[in-house]
C-alpha cells in the first residue's frame, strides 16, 4: 500500500517474490516506494549458498541476519555473523558471503540507493508463492548479461571454503 505522500506498509510474504540463484527474495521496498532512497529485500537462503564475487558500483549494500549463520567477506576482511549481526558493504569493493552450517538463513538486504531490486527481478524468475522453486538451474548467462546495466560487476565464483 502506497499513499500519495509516500507512506507505505510492507507485510511479510506480500511483496513481489523472485527466485534468484536458488534463493527466494521477497522485495519488500522498492525505489518507487521510497523515492529512490533505498530498496529492502527479505531473503531465504539455503545452506552453503554463496553469490559470485562481485562489486556494486551504483549502491552500498547492507545485511541484517535474522536467522542462521553466515560469513561475509568485503575486500580482504571476513567476519562471521549470527542472528542480530548487521553487515555493511560499501560500493566499489569486491565482496561475497556464504551461508554456513546446515540450516537455511533468513536476512534483510538493504540497498542504498534503490534500484538493485530491479536487477533481481530482471535476472531472476518471478515466484508465485513461497513453496515452489523454479524448474531448472539458475540462468547464470542471464545474470551476467543483465549485471552491467545495473553497475554490477561479476568477478567470478566466490572462493572455496578453507578446509
Amino acid at each position: 500500500m502506497l499513499s500519495s505522500d509516500g507512506f507505505f506498509i510492507s507485510d511479510r510474504e506480500k511483496g513481489s517474490l523472485v527466485w534468484f540463484l536458488g534463493t527466494l527474495m521477497d522485495l519488500r521496498a522498492s525505489g518507487t516506494q521510497t523515492k529512490g532512497s533505498f530498496g529492502l529485500i527479505e531473503q531465504v537462503l539455503p545452506p552453503g549458498f554463496t553469490p559470485p564475487l562481485h562489486i556494486h558500483h551504483g549502491e552500498d549494500e547492507a545485511f541484517y541476519l535474522l536467522e542462521g549463520e553466515a560469513s561475509f567477506t568485503c575486500g580482504e576482511q571476513t567476519a562471521k555473523a549470527k542472528p542480530g549481526t548487521f553487515i555493511f558493504f560499501p560500493r566499489d569493493i569486491p565482496h561475497w558471503f556464504r551461508i554456513e552450517g546446515d540450516q537455511p538463513a533468513r536476512l534483510l538486504q538493504f540497498n542504498f540507493p534503490a534500484g538493485l531490486e530491479n536487477f533481481f527481478k530482471e535476472a531472476g524468475v518471478e515466484a508465485h508463492d513461497f513453496s515452489s522453486a523454479p524448474d531448472g538451474p539458475p540462468d547464470f548467462e542471464k545474470m551476467m548479461t543483465t549485471a552491467p546495466g545495473y553497475h554490477l560487476e561479476i568477478l567470478g565464483p566466490a572462493p572455496e571454503p578453507s578446509r
